[in-house]
This record gives structure tokens, C-alpha cells and sequence, in this order.
């Protein structure tokens, strides 16, 4: 599996951002999808997780209530809506595959992803 992520940019504090990520090579069904994110002189850290049905997510506190993870399966395409971004979001945004069923807690290990996109910079001003 191949992903793409796009979408990332500069925007002001309180603004919103879509990112995407486009699967390819095979059919991303059966695969739960995850967003982590890497700020500057930190480790990559998740953000966001998406059962294989659509049917249940999971997000780090600091995003609860501004981000809304959601999937196409028959487009292959897996989205992060951004919203009241501040400047603490500023990082390169990652999506990931992990072909395993969908736990709470193992989509938050970032261990369990099988296959990374390449990452989309967000940078949110103050």
C-alpha cells in the first residue's frame, strides 16, 4: 500500500485545514487508518484513528472536539478535518495503514502501522 498525504499549509490560529490521503496499490477496506503527527524537536506523536467500517475513531485529548477523522472506502482516500487550529498543532502530519482489527487502543501505537505517507506540514500562526 502506497499513501499520499496533501492538504497541509499555513493558516492563522482558529482557521481550518483538510488533509487527505490517497491510498493506492490496494483496496484500503480491510485496513484500520491512522494521523500522527511530528512537531518540530518532538517524536511523532498520534493524532487520529479510523476503524476499517468507519464505524468507530479515536483521537489524542488535545484534539478532541476540533478534529473529525473520516474515510472513502471506495475511493481509497482517508481525510483529517482540522478545525480551531492553534499554533501548538503546528507539525508534519503523517497517515498511516496498519492491517490489523481495530482496537482503541492499539490505533494509538504507532508500532502497529504497517505502511506511512510520506507527511503534510501544517503550520499554524499565532
Amino acid at each position: 500500500v502506497q499513501l499520499q498525504a496533501s492538504g497541509g499549509g499555513l493558516v492563522k490560529a482558529g482557521g481550518s485545514l483538510r488533509l487527505s490521503c490517497a491510498a493506492s496499490g490496494r483496496k484500503i477496506r480491510t485496513y484500520v487508518l491512522g494521523w500522527f503527527r511530528q512537531g518540530p524537536g518532538k517524536e511523532r506523536e498520534f493524532v487520529a484513528a479510523i476503524s476499517e467500517s468507519a464505524d468507530r475513531s479515536t483521537y489524542v485529548d488535545s484534539v478532541k472536539g476540533r478534529f473529525t477523522v473520516s474515510r472513502d472506502n471506495d475511493k481509497n482516500m482517508v481525510y483529517l478535518q482540522m478545525d480551531s487550529l492553534k499554533p501548538e498543532d503546528t507539525a508534519v502530519y503523517y497517515c498511516a495503514a496498519d492491517w490489523t482489527y481495530y482496537s482503541a487502543m492499539s490505533a494509538r501505537i504507532r508500532d502497529n502501522y504497517d505502511y506511512w505517507g510520506q507527511g503534510t506540514l501544517v503550520t499554524v500562526s499565532s
